[in-house]
């Protein structure tokens, strides 16, 4: 009975934090959302191969896999606000730079090494912090807005970055997306990402609730080490964030190969991210109110339905739709469920130093799935394998979750 007005009492403190926090996380997806779109052209321009070009954002997420626990402790220790602020500006940089490429693969590579290393700043770990600092009844439904931001880029990156790169060239779109998605998010963050024990900003939250959240309940890192749920949760969220990874990355020349127009393919793949926010509220909502681990679990094995689909249904306009929205809605989760579960397993203790390795994992894996349905397509000659791999490896990875033991106490919050 009480839960209802805590949750209303939150959000109503806290929505300008989700807001900045979501726009965050989107602008982190900018640059991966947009791979796929710029392969065609520079592959035509530069001649490199598939390979080659999904190796750049392969290295990226390998970066932020390594820099990613290291700057999970800077978060416990500093805040998320000092250390955003200064990262969006490094990652606009970053992103814009992109438009000086001459065809160098050295250069190509580079600059995905110089991004990883400055948007470890932006992924998921600093804005899952803030949020689950400041919510507690609702923080499934927080972190689910939140982590829509990266939804939303895949729903509207595509096309925009399709529309700038057929009006004004590759070179201009990459400086359009660095500058524009970057702009609005770095100015969103100046305002509203205030953190409570980060700035007195924060001091006129005077709902006890609201600060539930921040008592150093939990486990120690090495406390985290030895416990089999927090294992269970990272080998799943590594196989399902490679091969979902994988999928998103490479979509876009899955679909132009199959027929579809560059157009059209665009706005297909724009369908996927707008059932990712769809799944990220809906699974959002139920991870407030059901056992979590099911919840999670039975929306990973759905996303095996997306790849099976794919792989004999690439010539159906129908399968191909439903696929899309499938894959969409369960694989929009996977990062939400991970800090949902890493919280409520782990507590407040040492979050950002645990969710920043499974963030590490996570990125790890980011990298690794796009590479690998590269090789796929260039040496296994087509992204059948792929295809056929992720509908097992989802359907193990969902499984990993369903049977995790129920969340502890201290992951509310409360002694």
């Amino acid at each position: 009975m009480t839960d209802k007005p805590v949750g209303t009492s939150e959000f109503r403190h806290g929505w300008r934090l989700v807001l900045a926090a979501s726009f965050g996380f989107s602008f982190f997806s900018v640059n991966l959302a947009a791979a796929g779109l710029f392969m065609a052209p520079l592959a035509k321009e530069f001649g490199w191969s598939r390979t080659l070009l999904s190796g750049g954002p392969s290295i990226a997420t390998t970066m932020t896999a390594v820099l990613g626990p290291f700057f999970g402790a800077l978060i416990d220790r500093y805040g998320s606000r000092r250390l955003a602020l200064p990262g969006l500006v490094a990652t606009i940089g970053a992103v814009c730079a992109f438009g000086l490429l001459n065809g160098r693969p050295w250069e190509w590579l580079g600059m995905w090494v110089v991004f990883g290393v400055v948007s470890v700043s932006i992924k998921s770990t600093i804005w899952t912090s803030a949020v689950v600092g400041l919510f507690e009844r609702s923080r499934g439904l927080a972190l689910g807005l939140t982590l829509s931001g990266t939804a939303i880029a895949q729903a509207l990156v595509p096309p925009l970055a399709n529309w700038l790169i057929e009006q004004w060239g590759w070179r201009t779109a990459f400086v359009g997306l660095g500058l524009g998605w970057g702009g609005i998010t770095l100015f969103l963050a100046w305002l509203f990402l205030h953190v409570p024990g980060e700035t007195t900003r924060t001091s006129n939250l005077d709902e006890p609730r609201l600060r539930t959240a921040n008592l150093k309940s939990g486990l120690t890192v090495k406390e985290a080490w030895r416990n089999r749920a927090l294992w269970q949760l990272a080998l799943s969220s590594f196989l399902i964030m490679a091969l979902t990874m994988g999928l998103t990355i490479h979509l876009f020349p899955i679909l132009t190969e199959a027929g579809v127009t560059r157009k059209h393919a665009a706005l297909l793949t724009g369908l996927s991210g707008l059932a990712g926010i769809a799944g990220k509220l809906v699974t959002g909502y139920l991870l407030d109110r059901i056992r979590p681990n099911i919840v999670g679990g039975l929306t990973l094995c759905a996303a095996a339905a997306g790849f099976a689909l794919l792989i004999e249904g690439i010539a159906s306009p129908t399968l191909i739709v439903i696929a899309l929205l499938v894959n969409g809605y369960a694989a929009g989760t996977k990062t939400h469920i991970t800090g949902y579960l890493t919280a409520g397993y782990a507590g407040m203790r040492s979050f950002g130093a645990i969710y920043g390795f499974m963030s590490a994992l996570v990125s790890l894996a980011s990298g690794l799935g796009p590479l690998l349905a590269g090789v796929s397509y260039d040496v296994l000659g087509g992204y059948a394998p792929f295809l056929a791999f992720g509908t097992i490896g989802c359907l193990a990875g969902g499984l990993l979750i369903i049977t995790m033991p129920a969340v502890p106490n201290h992951g509310h919050g409360t002694e």
